[in-house]
């Protein structure tokens, strides 16, 4: 029984200094771009909605690795080039597009979260994101 006591208040203590590292910790990126790319042939579609944040990700890298030229918004983003548009106000941003379904890709630019819970909910609606845009892929036979 005290063993169970012990791990009850170790897991406790360690999801206590996870959801403080949330809520406190730095937002700090290797890069402030999240690439937007067109793939050759249209194997993979650009997706119909992106999620940008102010002073974390906040410019929208357009890659062009197609053969033929793509159009997102006003601009033309010619094969084997990249586009990089920048934002700076929060805001949601409709943009047609020739390589997303619906031509038109939605970019949502959140304000850069508060520390505390702001912040702590920011990571959990990142992390979410992240795993529903995971591909789905089943064994190989």
């Amino acid at each position: 029984m005290d063993l169970m006591r012990r791990l009850y208040w170790g897991a406790a203590a360690v999801s206590l200094a996870l959801l403080a590292w949330g809520a406190l910790a730095p937002l700090d990126y290797p890069t402030r771009e999240r690439a937007i790319e067109f793939s050759r042939g249209a194997a993979a579609p650009v997706p119909p909605s992106v999620l940008l944040t102010l002073g974390v990700r906040d410019v929208l890298l357009l890659r062009n690795r197609d053969l033929r030229a793509h159009v997102f918004g006003q601009v033309r983003v010619l094969p084997g080039r990249e586009f990089r548009l920048p934002f700076e106000q929060a805001g949601e941003f409709p943009f047609a597009c020739d390589g997303a379904p619906g031509a038109r890709v939605l970019v949502r630019v959140l304000p850069r979260p508060d520390p505390g819970w702001q912040r702590l909910r920011w990571r959990l609606r990142v992390l979410a994101d992240a795993v529903r845009g995971m591909p789905l892929q089943g064994p190989d036979d």
